[in-house]
């Protein structure tokens, strides 16, 4: 009998998703991407996402502030609408509640996600609400809108594309650790510990690289680089080659993380939860498209790797010599 952590999050997916995506009416796209996409008028498709958080798996109450967790609630789902180019309209939420949670606590909640909402010029249309006798469950539902040319999907990824990132790298990650271990909170560290608790949905960058027939295949960096080149690989059907040292990394985190003894690049790689965008352009286009991201949000459009022939693999690279990781990306199975 074969268990669920032997298959792991992707093997799952693998297994239930074929049926589903079998006869799909024309312009439906469903399981495979950030978000499903659905024909709307001529000029606009919608955009559909949804992500669960669960209280000491994705975010643990008594280290993040109510305020705080309700503005991540959110950035996590427009993170998913800017991995495919489009803007976000609305969200639903529905929401697990233990019944002996304060109510100051779900105000303050709510205030958090308000404030994203508006900053976001998205609406809480609806949802629902009940009672959860163990953990706290908050889920959201997320929509958008693209032009139907614009959208960038996993799938498009082909050999010789350059692989690059939108952001800085592991800084989430390293607060994560800086949490779960109790680690004294200094200027650097307080800095990381704010970016795992209010991570940015990059929705213009997003929404600016949609623009581009350049940018061949898009998704937003959750499970770290580890696992989501894995996603694009999946579906582009190809390989790829990672340089760590190409990672962009954040002072804040080299200090941090050379005082603790670990290794930034693996935190980099496999981290997870920067919500920065993973792209994949074309070569011929990259150093065109790379100047003009830098003009447009004032920092460089960072050049980590290169999409190779499926047969290759995935393979990392440090000094140009082939590593290994010491830790892979998230699965919440594996």
């Amino acid at each position: 009998m074969t268990n669920l952590s032997a298959i792991g999050e992707f093997g799952l997916i693998r297994r239930f998703s074929p049926a589903f995506l079998k006869g799909l009416p024309r312009g439906i796209v469903g399981i495979g991407d950030d978000c499903a996409v659905l024909p709307w008028k001529k000029n606009a498709s919608l955009l559909v996402t949804t992500d669960m958080l669960v209280e000491d798996v994705h975010f643990l109450r008594a280290k993040i502030s109510a305020r705080d967790l309700g503005y991540k609630s959110l950035a996590v789902n427009l993170s998913d609408i800017a991995a495919m180019g489009g803007r976000p309209t609305s969200v639903f939420l529905s929401i697990g509640l233990p019944a002996r949670i304060d109510v100051a606590w779900i105000d303050a909640f709510f205030g958090g996600l308000r404030r994203l909402a508006r900053t976001a010029r998205v609406r809480l249309l609806g949802g629902d609400t009940t009672r959860s006798p163990g953990p706290l469950i908050i889920n959201l539902c997320v929509l958008g809108r693209i032009h139907p040319d614009r959208i960038k999907f996993r799938s498009g990824a082909r050999p010789g594309d350059i692989i690059a990132v939108t952001g800085r790298l592991g800084d989430s990650g390293a607060g994560l650790r800086l949490l779960l271990e109790e680690r004294p909170l200094g200027r650097d560290e307080r800095y990381l510990v704010r970016r795992h608790h209010r991570p940015r949905a990059h929705l213009g960058e997003g929404a600016w690289l949609a623009r581009h027939g350049g940018v061949t295949a898009m998704m937003d960096v959750s499970d770290g680089i580890d696992s989501d080149i894995r996603r694009i690989m999946e579906r582009s059907g190809c390989g790829a080659v990672i340089n760590l040292d190409h990672l962009p990394v954040s002072p804040q985190l080299v200090r941090t993380t050379r005082k603790f003894g670990w290794d930034p690049l693996e935190i980099a790689a496999a981290g997870g939860e920067d919500y920065c965008l993973l792209v994949t352009v074309r070569p011929e286009r990259f150093e065109k498209i790379g100047s003009a991201f830098r003009l447009a949000f004032g920092r460089r459009l960072a050049a980590v790797g290169e999409i190779v022939k499926k047969n290759e693999g995935l393979e990392y690279r440090r000094n140009g010599m082939p590593t290994k990781l010491g830790r892979r990306g998230f699965d919440h199975f594996g």
